[in-house]
């Protein structure tokens, strides 16, 4: 479904865009969808809209031969990228799960400010982002997802996400048009 509009109360969410995830081999220019991520956080800020930056910092407890856990992270790898320009006002989330929701503040802090629409983009399409998705549209967010901001290190997973999944969860465009729709 195409974008059609952006609520009042909208808050933007960036997964996962951390020193960890720069230098991973992604099926679209990590550099474009950065660079996307942040002309939304600005259009964000200078609307006085939410910001919420998202790091990973290890996997969820379970089974553990794929990694997850925290002890083995190296030095500056919950490290949000620069690029992102954290300010003051923005709220940082750090998940030890895929998705920005479980076991965190997240939704409470949402409710707080009265949002009723969350915009997410980032890294990995198919686990943060998607996972973040599901949870914000079980958390009963508007989602909306601009697709040329985000990207995975797999492209049947980012592909299967974008045609199978999204379109259930909300709405899909660019990045342009969420800019358009802010008036930005």
């Amino acid at each position: 479904m195409p974008i059609t509009t952006i609520d009042p109360n909208t808050a933007l969410i960036v997964v996962d865009l951390q020193s960890a995830v720069a230098g991973l081999p992604t099926v679209h220019p990590f550099d474009d969808i950065l660079g996307n991520a942040v002309r939304l956080a600005d259009a964000f800020r200078a609307k006085k809209l939410p910001v919420v930056l998202v790091n990973v910092a290890g996997g969820s407890p379970g089974r553990t031969e794929h990694g997850g856990g925290t002890s083995h992270l190296p030095d500056g790898w919950t490290d949000l990228l620069p690029d992102l320009d954290q300010q003051p006002g923005d709220k940082t989330v750090t998940k030890y799960t895929w998705g920005a929701f479980h076991n965190t503040d997240l939704a409470d802090h949402l409710a707080e400010l009265g949002v009723t629409q969350v915009v997410i983009c980032g890294a990995a399409t198919a686990m943060g982002v998607e996972s973040t998705a599901r949870q914000a549209h079980e958390h009963g967010f508007h989602v909306v997802l601009p697709i040329d901001a985000m990207t995975d290190i797999n492209a049947a997973a980012h592909d299967n996400s974008i045609a199978l999944i999204f379109p259930k969860l909300g709405e899909t465009g660019t990045t342009a048009e969420v800019l358009a729709h802010l008036g930005a």
